[in-house]
């Protein structure tokens, strides 16, 4: 009689045992992995005591480089027709006019030279638009005074350009910055900080410049090299043309454009676009425009009423902060013809 085996298999019963034990070893191993090395969380970058600056340096040498190409190109044609991509404002119209003059006199009249490394930048600090910075360069190979460059952003997508540029004047010391790395606040032009809102410092100036000591800001502004410049180049031209016309001369500033950045001891370096119109009237003949420069502006070699000059200017000052020094010091101009018309 054959014997019977039962419903199990042989085995089976072991053979569960040890599948147990497997899987309470395999628990406790990763609950080991788990406490020895725990799941990383991300953990955010931590928030620096002062915001950096909107502009390094790295980057404010990035753009002057792009400028300087900019401007080698439109110097070595005399072609202003690519500016648009790196200059703006008074710059652009400057360099456009000198184009014009160097043209006239066969090149003996070169473009301004303007180097475009920095040996001071002063950067902004600031998250909103429109962005300026500023860059004292090395002096020239003309052996000129240094410049001083502005340039601006007008919205994140748009390149700095060259806004404006001006030399400082003789013996100038410019008023201490923060550091590229920390950065320089913008002042806004209606500012009440400052001994003059910088607005309102370029109109006085504007006054002073046309009416001399008889303007009633003249108290403001000390006598300078650029108000010195002005008065001569003035009285040059009424003296020059005493005999047949009569001389008149306006400075204005330029509606909104003035832009400043703070200075360390909470005044500020404010720029300004000046307009100075200079008209002679004539009284009898004609005035024949020797200079190639006025006749190609004109687009004719003499006028026989009147001739009117305009020149866009540009300057730089240091306007202290409200309760300190009482005067504001030029640090900076430039004087450019730009127009010149006559009948």
């Amino acid at each position: 009689m054959t014997a019977r085996t039962t419903g199990h298999r042989p085995g089976a019963a072991r053979l569960r045992r040890r599948l147990a034990g497997t899987a309470v070893a395999l628990v406790a191993a990763l609950g080991l992995a788990a406490c020895a090395n725990p799941v990383p969380e991300p953990t955010p970058d931590a928030v620096p005591a002062v915001p950096p600056p909107a502009l390094t340096v790295a980057q404010s040498t990035n753009v002057l480089d792009q400028v300087g190409t900019v401007l080698a190109a439109g110097d070595q044609a005399l072609d202003a027709t690519g500016l648009g991509a790196r200059l703006s404002g008074p710059a652009l119209a400057i360099r456009s006019a000198e184009y014009v003059r160097a043209t006239a006199t066969n090149g003996e009249r070169a473009p301004v030279a303007i180097p475009t490394t920095a040996q001071t930048t002063i950067t902004p600090d600031t998250t909103s638009w429109p962005r300026t910075q500023m860059v004292v360069t090395t002096q020239p190979d003309d052996l000129q005074a240094p410049l001083l460059l502005v340039l601006t952003q007008d919205g994140p997508r748009d390149p700095y350009r060259l806004w404006s540029w001006a030399r400082l004047g003789p013996s100038v010391q410019m008023p201490l910055t923060a550091t590229p790395e920390e950065g320089s606040e913008p002042v806004a032009i209606d500012d009440t900080s400052l001994l003059l809102p910088p607005g309102e410092a370029v109109a006085q100036y504007a006054d002073v410049l046309t009416n001399g000591d008889a303007s009633s800001y003249a108290a403001t502004f000390p006598a300078d090299f650029f108000r010195t410049a002005i008065t001569e180049a003035r009285n040059q031209t009424a003296a020059s043309l005493q005999a047949v016309a009569t001389v008149a001369e306006t400075v204005a500033p330029v509606a909104g454009a003035v832009t400043s950045l703070r200075t360390a001891d909470g005044g500020a370096i404010v720029v300004g676009e000046l307009s100075t119109v200079t008209t002679a009237t004539l009284s009898q003949g004609s005035i024949t425009l020797n200079d190639p420069f006025d006749a190609a502006l004109a687009g004719k070699g003499s006028v026989s009423s009147n001739l009117v000059r305009t020149w866009t200017d540009v300057v730089a000052m240091y306007v202290p902060p409200a309760g300190g020094a009482q005067q504001v010091t030029v640090l900076a101009a430039e004087h450019a013809r730009t127009a010149v018309t006559g009948e």
